[in-house]
């Protein structure tokens, strides 16, 4: 009986211990695996993060964080945000970084934690085919759209920035601010703004899905895009750089790009 009594302890003891073990996350799982990354991204900027036909977010960057996610065995979440209010999105927790051809400038540079640069870019302005702007000096006293909280919007406004163009806006009868460039772009069509000053690589995608669409020949500024984390999360940035380093070597990072051609060739880190 006291032999059967025993067994019978060691039964159940072996039974808790699986049990408290298990609802721990011991046994392998790890706080890795467990770990649910925010993705922090605007739903309007294509072709980098965007509502796809299928009333999905898709894009290059939700396609390569998603793959980040998969390498290191992380569960994806999508947040998209207000992009006006990304940092205060970023310092409360809401989300783990800004990843949505996010510039990195100098005047944004100390407020984040920065990943290595994976594209670059260019702002040109944007008018209607046959324009009588032909110039950057024929926008004085035109009105000019830009998509709010953007580099484009930070460079013609922001005095001494790197590459900046202030004095060129003060030329502007107004600048106008949008809370998207799809809709600064129907403005534009419909004649309610002259020009829009915008990055290249999401003119070229607007370029693919609205007609009629031209850039002047000159450039305002050029920019790289990074992903921006809270200045003290690098172990996260650290780990987000070895996967992006990971992916650009093994094919992945080109087999995403490629679904984008209009920015292949600014990715930087296959395209060096």
């Amino acid at each position: 009986m006291k032999k059967r009594l025993t067994v019978l302890v060691l039964a159940f003891a072996m039974i808790f211990t699986t049990m408290a073990l298990t609802a721990c996350g011991g046994g392998g799982g790890g706080e890795e695996e467990a770990f649910t990354f925010k993705h922090g991204y605007d739903k309007d900027f294509p072709p980098y993060s965007y509502i796809g036909d299928d009333g999905e977010t898709t894009g290059f960057d939700v396609e390569l964080a998603q793959a980040v996610c998969e390498l290191n065995g992380w569960t994806y979440e999508g947040v998209p945000i207000n992009w006006d209010a990304k940092e205060a999105e970023l310092e409360s927790g809401s989300i783990d970084c800004i990843w949505s051809g996010f510039t990195k400038s100098p005047d944004r540079e100390p407020k984040f934690s920065w990943s290595d640069p994976y594209s670059v870019n260019t702002i040109k302005i944007m008018v209607l085919e046959g324009s009588d702007i032909k110039s950057t000096a024929d926008l004085a006293g035109k009105k000019v759209g830009v998509q709010g909280s953007t580099s484009a919007q930070e460079m013609l406004e922001t005095p001494n920035a790197e590459g900046g163009a202030e004095d060129l806006m003060k030329t502007f009868a107004s600048f106008e601010k949008y809370d998207t460039y799809t809709v600064a772009v129907n403005d534009l069509k419909a004649g309610a703004i002259d020009a829009i000053a915008i990055d290249v690589t999401t003119g070229d995608y607007q370029m693919t899905k609205v007609e009629g669409l031209a850039y002047l020949d000159e450039d305002i500024c050029q920019e790289i895009y990074a992903i921006g984390f809270r200045t003290d999360d690098t172990d996260l940035r650290d780990k987000v750089n070895e996967a992006l380093k990971t992916l650009a070597e093994n094919g992945t990072m080109d087999e995403i790009g490629q679904k984008y051609p209009e920015i292949y060739e600014n990715l930087s880190m296959i395209n060096n």
